[in-house]
């Protein structure tokens, strides 16, 4: 069954996020080829420090660890997932398929940091056979400034 287009405009959140400083490390672990196990794997070598050693960390530009920017999809797709699970819409899970995401980065995220994210379906389309729904996210920080936007897309297999 399709999801109704009049669901256009409907909202989820707040979500809350606390950036987590081994949270950032365990991430930038995972995605330098390591393998975050407790810390017994240890951050590959090549990776930036910025991104996970205090101590360099704070000699550099930012004076402190920050988050690679892609760790926003650990807090900012959560209104797509509340979207894509509320039983209003009626999607077909088994039929859902990630189709796209894309950020836009206004605030260099820190460990301590709280997001809070909402989100929006803005669009309830079809192309071709299969239907496609987009999430648009605004993630904002302790200090009320956007920090991250987002806009997620499923398409449902028709």
């Amino acid at each position: 069954m399709a999801v109704d287009a009049s669901f256009v405009g409907r909202r989820w959140g707040p979500f809350r996020y606390t950036v987590g400083l081994e949270k950032l490390r365990e991430y930038v672990t995972a995605i330098s080829g390591g393998a975050p196990v407790l810390g017994l794997s240890g951050v590959p070598e090549d990776v930036h420090p910025v991104l996970h050693d205090e101590a360099a960390a704070a000699a550099g530009p930012y004076q402190g660890v920050i988050a690679f920017p892609m760790f926003a999809v650990t807090f900012a797709m959560a209104p797509f997932g509340a979207a894509m699970l509320d039983p209003t819409l009626g999607v077909d899970l088994l039929r859902l398929v990630h189709a796209g995401q894309d950020f836009e980065f206004l605030e260099v995220l820190r460990p301590g940091d709280v997001l809070t994210t909402h989100g929006e379906l803005v669009e309830v389309s079809m192309h071709g056979r299969h239907q496609v729904l987009v999430v648009r996210t605004e993630s904002v920080n302790q200090h009320g400034r956007p920090a991250v936007r987002g806009v997620f897309t499923g398409l449902i297999r028709g």
